[in-house]
C-alpha cells in the first residue's frame, strides 16, 4: 500500500448534542467524497438507515449508540471520521475517540443553538485539547439564526468564534452561503447538491458581506503579524487568511464557523474544505506515552512510519468476525503477519489481519503506518490497551472513565440464556469500560452497573437480539455513597492470642469529613507517627485496612467516601506485629468510629435540561418541582423553552415517559452526573430501613 503524505492526513471527530444531525452530515460526506452512491437518512423512508447506523438498534431508536470509524478522500486529502453519539449515556464513546482524534466538528442546530451535550463535548474536547471548527446545521429549519448560535458558542461556551460565512435566506429560502474568504456567493445545485456554483454575491447583502468579512479580517489577524501589515496595506490574499486561520486553530484560540443544512445538501463542501485547510494534520499534534521502563516517565511519540511500533487500542467490537479492535497508530508502521506486545499484558500476539473499516464494512491492507486509523481482527485485548514492538516499553495515557451511577439486577429466564448471558456481558464490559457488571455476594444475582436508564436499557436489548437472551431486569437502583459529617478520634487496639505467635497492632489518630470542594480526593490517609511508634513498614497495611473498610458503608452497605484519616499513634508487638494484625486494627478502627461520626448517605445528584415548546413551560417546571428538583435557570428563545435544574437520580426513573405525555411528546431531556450530595432525612430513614430489613446485623 502505498504511503499517504501525513501533512495531507486529517483524523477527525463529528460530535455535537443528541439530534443536531452529525450523523446525517457524516452520510452527506461520505457521498459527496463517492465513498457511498446514494443517500439515506437516519430515519428515513427507505428504511435503510445512515450508513454508519449499522446497529439494528440505532436504526430503529434512530440515535448513534457506538461511535462508528469511516475513511475517505477529498481534494487529494486522506480523512478518518469517527462519528460519535451525542447522548450522554454514551458519552465514554465520546471520550474515546476524542482521545485518538486530531480535530473535530462541532456541530450545533441553527434553531437550538449551544445544548446541554454541545457543553460536554465541548469540555471533553477541551480535556483532550482537540482543536475544533464549528458548522451550524439545520438552517432550512424555521427559527434558525445562525448569529445568536455563533453569539452562544461565545458566551457560554468560551469560544473566539467567528463567522467565515454568511446565510443567503433563511429557514425556507435557505439558498445558500456566502463565503467571506473568496467573497462569492456559494450555491449547492444538483438533485443532492453535489455542484457547487460560485457567483456574485447578491446585490441586497454585498454591505452586510463586507462588515462581515472585516469582523472576520480582525479576529484572524491576531494569529499573524503578515496578515495584519497585508490587511494595512491592503493587499490581503487568501493564502494569508487560511495560514492566520489554521495558526488560531490549532493553538485552540478560534473557532471558525461554518453554515449549512446537511439534510438539504448545503454547506457540506465547503466545510470539508475547511477541514482539510484548518484542522491538524497527526504532524502537528504532540503525543506523549509513559516509559514503563523508567518509572513512567513521559514520552514523545512521533508519527514517523520507521520508528518502533505504538498503537492504541481505542475501541473494541465484537462483529461478525470475532473481535474487531480499533487502533490508532501513533509511531511506526503496523505490518500484516507482524508480531506486537499488549504493553499491559507483556503478551505476545500476531497481527493476522489488518483492514481500514467503513462502518460495518472493510476492506483488507497490509501495512498502515503512523496517523493511521485501522482495525485489527482476532487480538485478545481491552480497551484502552497499548501495542508496541519488542524493542519499546510505553504505554499511551489512559482516558478518563466516569463512574457508573445506575444499577439494575438482571435475572437470565432458563441455562441457555445463563450461558449466553455470561458471553455478552463479558464482551460488553471489555468493550465499554463505564459498563460494569457483578454478581453481588450477597443475594447471588448479577448487577449491571452504567451512566443512565438509557444506557443499560441498550444493553438488555442487545444481550436479546445480539445473544438471543431473554432476562428479567429487577428495579434499578442507584449508586448512593455514604460519608460522615464529624471529626472523631479513635484508638483502637487489635489482640489475637491463639497459642503460638499472636496478632497485635495499635493504631489511634482522628477521622475528618472532607470538605465537599471540586476534586476532592475520595479518601486522604495521613501519617503522622513520630519515633517509630508504628514501624514504617507497617504503614502501608493501615492504610489498606481502611481502604478495604471503605467498599461498604454501614449505613445502607455502600461505598464511604470523603473522609481523612490521620494516624498519629500506635504500638507494635516484636513477636506477634504483622502487616495482617496492623490491617486487622484498621478495619477495627472504622468499625468503632464510624458510628460516632455522625454518618450520612449521600444521593447522586443529576444535572438535568428540559426542553420543549414554551407553552409546556409551566407543566416542565412542575415535572421537576416534583421530583425534588432545584431549578438553575431557564432560557426562553424562539418559542422554545429550555430548563436547567439539578434533580436526584432516584427521582428520574420513568421520567422519558411522564415528559411525553405532558408535552404531547414535544419535549426532550437529558441529564448527567453533577455531584453527591446528602439525601434528606425521610430518604434516608427508609433507605436504612430498607438495608437493616434485608442484612443481618454482623457486628
Amino acid at each position: 500500500m502505498a504511503q499517504h503524505d501525513l501533512t495531507k492526513t486529517r483524523n477527525i471527530g463529528i460530535s455535537a448534542h443528541i439530534d443536531s444531525g452529525k450523523t446525517t452530515l457524516t452520510e452527506r460526506i461520505l457521498f459527496y467524497t463517492g465513498k457511498i452512491h446514494a443517500i439515506h437518512e437516519v430515519r428515513g423512508k427507505d428504511e435503510v438507515g445512515a450508513t454508519m447506523d449499522s446497529m439494528e438498534l440505532e436504526r430503529e431508536r434512530g440515535i448513534t449508540i457506538a461511535s462508528a470509524a469511516t475513511h475517505c478522500e477529498w481534494d487529494a486529502h486522506h480523512i478518518n471520521i469517527i462519528d460519535t453519539p451525542g447522548h450522554v449515556d454514551f458519552t465514554i464513546e465520546v471520550e474515546r475517540a476524542l482521545r485518538v482524534l486530531d480535530g473535530a466538528v462541532l456541530i450545533l442546530c441553527g434553531v437550538a443553538g449551544v445544548q446541554s451535550q454541545s457543553m460536554t463535548v465541548d469540555r471533553q474536547m477541551k480535556r483532550y485539547k482537540v482543536p475544533r471548527i464549528a458548522f451550524i446545521n439545520k438552517l432550512d429549519r424555521s427559527g434558525a439564526d445562525p448569529r445568536r448560535v455563533t453569539g452562544q458558542l461565545c458566551d457560554k461556551l468560551g469560544h473566539n468564534a467567528v463567522m467565515f460565512q454568511l446565510p443567503i435566506g433563511l429557514e425556507n429560502d435557505f439558498a445558500g452561503v456566502v463565503d467571506l474568504i473568496t467573497m462569492k456567493a456559494v450555491y449547492f445545485e444538483g438533485d443532492d447538491g453535489e455542484t457547487v456554483v460560485e457567483k456574485d454575491i447578491p446585490a441586497d447583502m454585498a454591505d452586510a458581506a463586507n462588515v462581515a468579512r472585516e469582523e472576520m479580517l480582525d479576529a484572524i489577524s491576531m494569529f499573524s503579524d503578515e496578515l495584519m501589515e497585508a490587511i494595512l496595506e491592503e493587499r490581503v490574499s487568501e493564502e494569508l487568511i487560511h495560514e492566520a486561520t489554521r495558526n488560531g486553530v490549532l493553538s485552540m484560540d478560534l473557532t471558525p464557523v461554518f453554515l449549512g443544512s446537511a439534510y438539504k445538501n448545503k454547506g457540506v463542501q465547503k466545510l470539508l474544505d475547511a477541514v482539510n485547510r484548518y484542522l491538524p494534520s497527526p504532524l502537528d499534534i504532540e503525543n506523549t506515552a509513559v516509559d514503563l521502563t523508567n518509572d513512567e516517565a513521559p514520552i514523545l511519540v512521533e508519527p514517523k512510519p520507521e520508528k518502533p511500533v505504538v498503537a492504541l487500542a481505542f475501541k473494541l467490537e465484537d462483529g461478525r468476525y470475532g473481535q474487531l479492535t480499533y487502533c490508532r497508530v501513533y509511531q511506526g508502521t503496523l505490518k500484516k503477519g507482524a508480531s506486537i506486545i499488549n504493553s499491559r499484558t507483556k503478551k505476545k500476539v500476531k497481527v493476522g489481519r489488518l483492514v481500514r473499516m467503513h462502518a460495518d464494512e472493510m476492506q483488507d491492507i497490509d501495512e498502515s503506518s503512523a496517523g493511521d486509523i485501522v482495525a485489527l481482527f482476532g487480538v485478545d485485548c481491552a480497551s484502552g490497551d497499548t501495542f508496541t514492538d519488542d524493542s519499546i516499553s510505553v504505554s499511551m495515557t489512559s482516558m478518563h472513565v466516569p463512574a457508573a451511577v445506575i444499577s439494575l439486577s438482571v435475572k437470565p429466564v432458563d441455562q441457555k440464556a445463563a450461558d449466553n448471558m455470561g458471553k455478552a456481558l463479558g464482551r460488553f464490559v471489555r468493550e465499554d469500560p463505564t459498563f460494569r457488571s457483578e454478581v453481588d455476594p450477597e443475594s447471588g444475582e448479577t448487577v449491571i452497573s452504567g451512566m443512565g436508564e438509557l444506557h443499560l436499557e441498550v444493553y438488555v436489548e442487545r444481550m436479546k437480539r445480539e445473544y438471543n437472551c431473554e432476562v428479567e431486569t429487577g428495579q434499578p437502583q442507584v449508586a448512593y455513597r455514604e460519608t460522615i459529617s464529624k471529626t472523631v478520634e479513635f484508638d483502637y487496639t487489635h489482640k489475637k492470642q491463639t497459642g503460638g505467635s499472636g496478632q497485635y497492632g495499635r493504631v489511634a489518630g482522628l477521622v475528618e469529613p472532607i470538605p465537599a470542594e471540586e476534586d476532592a480526593e475520595d479518601f486522604e490517609f495521613v501519617s503522622e507517627i513520630k519515633g517509630g511508634a508504628i514501624p514504617t513498614e507497617y504503614i502501608p497495611a493501615v492504610e489498606k485496612g481502611f481502604r478495604q473498610s471503605l467498599d461498604k458503608g454501614r449505613l445502607i452497605g455502600f461505598p464511604v467516601l470523603g473522609l481523612r484519616v490521620t494516624i498519629n499513634d500506635g504500638k507494635s508487638h516484636s513477636v506477634d506485629s504483622s502487616e495482617m494484625a496492623f490491617q486487622a486494627a484498621a478495619r477495627g478502627a472504622f468499625r468503632e468510629f464510624y458510628g460516632r461520626a455522625k454518618p450520612v448517605i449521600l444521593e447522586p445528584i443529576m444535572k438535568v435540561e428540559v426542553e420543549g415548546p414554551q407553552e409546556f413551560q409551566g407543566a416542565m417546571l412542575k415535572s421537576i418541582m416534583q421530583r425534588r428538583g432545584t431549578v438553575v435557570g431557564t432560557t426562553e428563545e424562539a418559542g422554545y423553552s429550555r430548563t436547567e435544574a439539578e434533580v436526584p437520580l432516584s427521582e428520574m426513573f420513568g421520567y422519558a415517559t411522564d415528559l411525553r405525555s405532558l408535552t404531547q411528546g414535544k419535549a426532550e431531556f437529558s441529564m448527567e452526573f453533577a455531584r453527591y450530595l446528602p439525601a434528606p432525612g425521610d430518604v434516608q430513614k427508609e433507605l436504612k430501613e430498607k438495608f437493616e430489613s434485608k442484612v443481618p446485623d454482623d457486628d
